[in-house]
């Protein structure tokens, strides 16, 4: 007497849809990221004293030698400083989102994840969303801090949180230019040191530290076309603080909406061009 015994086929899963799939997978891969963030917590605290030495040494060296709006007060300086500090830091976490990426291709992580069944663009996009959250915990940090050496808020708590809206875009957005340079160089160092070179002149030629009406006019016009610029006005009238000039560029007039277009145009370009060169260096 024989007994047959029938295998047990699994069902297969349900496929899922493109846009679905890639969000799943973009959100446990940021879940990898935020959790290896509190293992080395090191990371987040090194990235919270630099903004906050910025508010400090600005706020107290530059706070009543610079004119802005009519004023030396060191007080009409400290608020018209905080929105160029935001934004600093913001695009500043642009070299650590470079540096992450480029730390994960050396040690064959990203090879790891090719071989899994995701999407392809998952690994970036999680890897910047957990980066924005870092930058969010930076900001509240920063603004504590901010509104101890004496900025304010004269707009109303809706139209903060507004500006840090756009801030928050924007960092998102250059996040993607620090994943495009983390995928083009070979160690994380260069990933760093490739992700701080152009920042410097994006946010030192724009409205961040000093008015532009004192400036050459042509480097003037460069800083009043910046998109570092554009997002920098919208905060300060977002939050009611001095230094939003009179100028006849779009972007100056209009920089709430100038701040979402180009942070939007950044975006889509910047990530169609991170994904294609992450899909040409992993093939």
């Amino acid at each position: 007497m024989t007994t047959r015994t029938e295998a047990v086929v699994p069902l297969a899963p349900r496929p899922r849809g493109g846009v679905v799939q890639s969000v799943a997978d973009s959100l446990v891969i940021a879940r990898r990221n935020l959790i290896r963030m509190t293992r080395i917590p090191e990371m987040v605290i090194f990235g919270l004293i630099q903004p906050v030495m910025f508010v400090v040494l600005f706020s107290y060296v530059f706070g009543g030698s610079l004119v802005v709006d009519g004023s030396t007060s060191p007080q009409a300086y400290r608020e018209f400083l905080m929105a160029g500090i935001f934004a600093q830091t913001v695009t500043f976490a642009t070299a650590g989102a470079g540096a992450g990426i480029a730390d994960d291709m050396h040690k064959g992580l990203i090879d790891r994840f090719r071989s899994l069944p995701m999407a392809r663009g998952a690994v970036l996009t999680g890897r910047t969303l957990a980066d924005l959250v870092q930058t969010a915990l930076t900001l509240v940090v920063l603004a504590v801090v901010a509104l101890l050496v004496g900025w304010r808020v004269h707009e109303g708590i809706p139209k903060a949180i507004g500006a840090f809206g756009l801030l928050l875009l924007l960092g998102y957005a250059f996040s993607w230019i620090g994943a495009l340079i983390g995928l083009s160089v070979r160690t994380p160092e260069a990933a760093t040191s490739g992700g701080l070179i152009w920042l410097f002149p994006v946010t030192f030629i724009s409205n961040a530290f000093v008015p532009t009406e004192g400036m050459t006019p042509w480097i003037r016009h460069i800083a009043e076309w910046n998109p570092f610029s554009a997002t920098v006005q919208a905060c300060r009238e977002l939050f009611g603080n001095p230094g939003v000039v009179v100028s006849d560029a779009w972007p100056m007039r209009h920089p709430v909406w100038a701040s979402i277009l180009f942070s939007l145009i950044i975006l889509v370009v910047f990530r169609t061009l991170a994904v294609h060169k992450y899909r040409s260096a992993t093939a």
